[in-house]
């Protein structure tokens, strides 16, 4: 039995623990005169024109979030019922006025069921739960000149 007041035995006494095999990554123990990237950065640059198919892609997305709402529609959901002043597909000024940093889109509306309402910003999407109470004036416009 070893004695408590006895040394604890000392490093050099004890046989060196073996290294790790050497992983994949560089750790440091390998001088390495890159920067220590496992692949080299790659910078792309997007192109000057956009596809033409993917500005198709999102004019359509575009046109089903709005649905029928426009100029002059007036439509009728949970929240009440709403006349459409105007539609926004400028991102630029949809993003300024929902203060969203992704809209594509925006419109200004104006509650009906309310006299002294005045026209705010929206952003949320044609649903199932909308209904048009009175189509927008071009498409009004439009039957208008086909039945005549």
């Amino acid at each position: 039995m070893p004695s408590i007041i006895a040394s604890p035995p000392t490093q050099d006494t004890r046989p060196p623990l073996p290294m790790r095999p050497t992983p994949h990554e560089r750790d440091g123990r390998q001088p390495s005169p890159d920067t220590g990237r496992p692949h080299p950065r790659q910078i792309s640059t997007p192109p000057t024109q956009p596809d033409s198919t993917i500005l198709e892609a999102l004019r359509r997305v575009v046109d089903h979030q709005i649905g029928p709402r426009g100029v002059g529609a007036i439509y009728r959901n949970t929240d009440g019922a709403f006349e459409v002043q105007a539609v926004i597909r400028n991102p630029e000024q949809a993003r300024a006025l929902l203060k969203r940093r992704c809209a594509q889109w925006a419109l200004i509306v104006k509650d009906v069921l309310r006299p002294d309402a005045q026209p705010y910003a929206i952003g949320s999407v044609w649903t199932d739960s909308d209904y048009l109470v009175r189509e927008a004036d071009d498409i009004r416009a439009a039957r208008k000149a086909v039945a005549a």
